[in-house]
């Protein structure tokens, strides 16, 4: 994937990110345990699975609400952010087939402030409810010499049969890829957007495009897709991929563990959100795919044949799903 333009001049050097994860992955390779792994291999995918008995996995996964909270501070609306952070952590535990059970949550902040924490806790609770899951704990910290203002992250997991982890690798040339519409930015390229929205006033709609507010459009939480998924896991719908869609966008199909392509010939409509930002900021289009979910906030993959059966279902929850584009065998491309 190319290094970003417009985002490494925002402040977030992809090709730096990426060169410091490979090397937390060699230092990380070097553990020594005194026993063999319960890791369950599924390099480069959305969740970690550990098997903890037989045919019983759990699977884990953390993230944070990122530089969205820097635009949430700044407009004094911190109760949504919490949905975020269970979003970011949920979706992407249940692209390896499990049902998330439970998240911690972990909040750094300068100084602790019983209103932004409970403010933060409101998002938090109502996110789980949204999901279904448990917040049995976590852990604030006063870090006044390290953080300025407040940041909010967790860690998820879920249980999942081993004999039923979805990892992609049964997807096949033919297969139909489906998509979950977004509410928007979600909690990804925030830095970006900030920088090309800079100076627009945040309680104005630019030239009346949004239909609210800027700084509202751009606090929508991220949307939880659990329900929807877990059902259709339990249905008779044959399930080959889930895909959580952030930065990166239709890109992280390729996480998937077939050696396939993916074209998108339909993609679903991005929200007049991403033009204002592509336009005030001049980001280029395969940037803004790039860095943008652009409309789409998951993907399903599933046999052709299942296609109808699997639309109902999720269109009961996500009345925007449809099919947007089928699997190829050029592997290792997404065409769009």
């Amino acid at each position: 994937m190319p290094v970003s333009d417009a985002y490494a001049r925002s402040g977030v050097d992809q090709g730096a990110a990426d060169s410091a994860v490979a090397g937390l992955v060699r230092a990380l390779g070097k553990i020594e345990l005194g026993r063999p792994s319960a890791q369950v291999p599924l390099p480069g995918h959305y969740a970690s699975v550990i098997e903890v008995a037989p045919n019983l996995g759990i699977a884990l996964s953390t993230d944070g609400v990122g530089t969205k909270l820097v635009l949430a501070e700044a407009l004094g609306k911190l109760d949504t952010v919490g949905i975020d952070c269970v979003a970011m952590n949920v979706n992407d535990v249940i692209c390896v087939g499990a049902e998330p059970l439970a998240m911690l949550d972990y909040i750094a902040i300068d100084r602790a402030d019983p209103e932004v924490c409970e403010a933060i806790g409101v998002g938090l609770a109502r996110g789980a409810t949204l999901a279904g899951i448990e917040i049995p704990g976590g852990e604030l910290a006063q870090l006044g010499d390290m953080v300025h203002g407040v940041d909010v992250s967790g860690a998820c997991f879920g249980t999942v049969a081993l004999d039923a982890i979805v990892d992609g690798r049964r997807v096949a040339p033919g297969d139909s890829i489906i998509g979950l519409p977004s509410s928007g930015l979600h909690s990804n390229g925030y830095t970006l957007a900030r920088k090309a929205l800079e100076g627009i006033d945040m309680d104005e709609d630019p030239e009346g495009r949004l239909g609210r507010p800027l700084g509202e459009a751009l606090l929508e939480p991220t949307v939880i897709y659990v329900k929807p998924i877990v059902e259709l896991l339990r249905s008779e719908v044959d399930v080959h991929g889930l895909a959580h869609i952030t930065s990166g966008g239709v890109n992280n199909l390729l996480r998937l563990a077939a050696p396939v392509g993916y074209e998108i010939d339909a993609p679903l409509p991005p929200q007049p959100i991403f033009d204002l930002i592509r336009e005030r900021g001049n980001v280029t289009d395969a940037e803004m795919h790039e860095v943008f979910n652009m409309g789409c906030g998951f993907c399903v993959v599933v046999p052709e044949n299942d296609e109808a059966r699997a639309l109902e279902m999720l269109r009961a929850h996500h009345p925007g799903a449809g099919r947007i584009g089928r699997v190829t065998d050029d592997s290792g491309h997404v065409v769009r």
